[in-house]
């Protein structure tokens, strides 16, 4: 004899199995680690600028995802090239006094990718941006919301040409 409380969670088993099959065919997944193609399997990065949140933020990218960087450029390697990798401030509004209240911080770099003798991607510019507002009198807190935020924005840039690099055949 099937008991009230077996049913019950026969049905709740089904369900999830249910739901996990609907995620699964609509290409969800879990953020993170991003399944890199074969011709990205060994990279070479062309920075200017080792050291930049873009750049570390997109070394630790590929080193999740499975990718192995190499130091020099290798004609088995591919090779992401960043031209440029800049952070720009514009003040958007300024009070009664004159005094900037607003600012858009804009992160922007610009990549290119060569593998196997030809180019995966061609030169292209990507950016991002984000407003914060400015005190005066909470000089030393808002500088340090600006650096939280650049990094942020590092990061997620690093993300953008990691679902890009995903893309590639």
């Amino acid at each position: 004899m099937v008991t009230a409380s077996a049913l019950r969670n026969a049905r709740a088993a089904l369900c999830g199995l249910g739901l996990l099959l609907v995620l699964g065919a609509c290409g969800f997944r879990l953020q993170g680690r991003m399944p890199l193609p074969a011709s990205m399997r060994a990279v070479y990065l062309d920075v200017s600028d080792a050291q930049s949140d873009f750049a570390q933020a997109l070394r630790a990218s590929l080193v999740s995802s499975g990718a192995r960087l190499v130091d020099a450029p290798d004609p088995a390697a591919a090779t992401v090239q960043v031209s440029r990798d800049r952070v720009s401030e514009r003040v958007l509004t300024v009070s009664a006094r004159n005094i900037p209240t607003d600012y858009e911080l804009t992160y922007e770099v610009e990549i290119a990718v060569r593998g196997s003798g030809r180019d995966l991607i061609a030169p292209e510019p990507l950016s991002l941006s984000r407003v914060y507002s400015f005190d005066e009198r909470q000089l030393l807190a808002k500088d340090r919301e600006k650096q939280l935020l650049q990094d942020a924005l590092a990061r997620d840039m690093a993300g953008v040409v990691m679902r890009r690099l995903s893309s590639l055949p």
